[in-house]
């Protein structure tokens, strides 16, 4: 397919998934279900981090958490003690569990308490074409407290080699503003022609057959080559495309 064509066959893809239907079975349903800026953060965070492996699984397990917050996330990170962390015993999601979860909770507080808010951290690391450094900074500050090592395995390093797949998409849920409803658009410090594209096993393959990507793996580098495919189709908006390479790959097996 020539590029001009192939932009034409995303672009209606985007129109075709971008909009509010798309939120009735995608775990982004889950921050929609708040109107204050930091519950919606949070509850994104929180739910993109177990965001692996069956969608119904993940939206119930994410509804789940948002529950033992007793609803008001970020509230209860604010003010919770550690005996509160306790109501945590006993969750489970795949490899992400109570232990996780505890330590997730005190240091979203350290990360609001010490660095302006998970907004404040992100602006202030991300480069001028790219969050993935950010990230990295990112996770090192999220573990500046004592921690169990397994839980450092839910927050990937792309300076390490990762595509963070699910980091890159609580931050497109956060800065693209698609004025249809699904992402948010409530960080204005970080703009969305800095984002790069939430890269899985659906949108890989389906990057893959359109020749948007060569590389075989889902990593890092696959992750830069992609960012550069799309970013010729659209500067200041690149990963919109999540929602057609998604799309085409999950709904319609193509």
């Amino acid at each position: 397919m020539e590029k001009k064509a192939l932009k034409e066959f995303l672009d209606e893809k985007v129109v075709q998934y971008n909009n509010t239907l798309f939120i009735e079975s995608d775990p982004i349903q889950i921050p929609h279900r708040f109107s204050l800026k930091e519950d919606i953060e949070i509850s994104a965070f929180l739910t993109a981090t177990i965001a692996w492996g069956n969608r119904k699984m993940i939206i119930k397990n994410a509804t789940k958490m948002m529950e033992l917050l007793g609803n008001s996330p970020y509230d209860f990170v604010m003010s919770h003690k550690k005996q509160h962390l306790d109501y945590f015993d006993g969750f489970v999601h795949r490899t992400f569990n109570s232990i996780d979860l505890k330590y997730f909770i005190t240091a979203l507080k350290h990360i609001y308490k010490n660095y302006h808010g998970l907004e404040g951290l992100f602006a202030e690391n991300t480069q001028k074409n790219s969050t993935q450094f950010a990230i990295a900074q990112f996770k090192a500050a999220f573990f500046e407290l004592n921690h169990q090592q397994r839980t450092q395995k839910h927050i990937s390093n792309p300076l390490k080699g990762s595509a963070a797949k699910r980091i890159n998409m609580f931050l497109r849920w956060m800065v693209r503003n698609d004025n249809a409803g699904v992402d948010f658009g409530i960080w204005k410090t970080i703009a969305p022609s800095q984002l790069s594209c939430p890269l899985d096993v659906h949108s890989g393959n389906v990057a893959r057959k359109l020749g948007l990507l060569t590389r075989k793996q889902n990593d890092a580098k696959a992750l830069k080559e992609l960012d550069l495919s799309l970013r010729e189709m659209d500067k200041n908006d690149p990963v919109k495309y999540d929602f057609a390479l998604f799309g085409l790959g999950v709904f319609e097996k193509f």
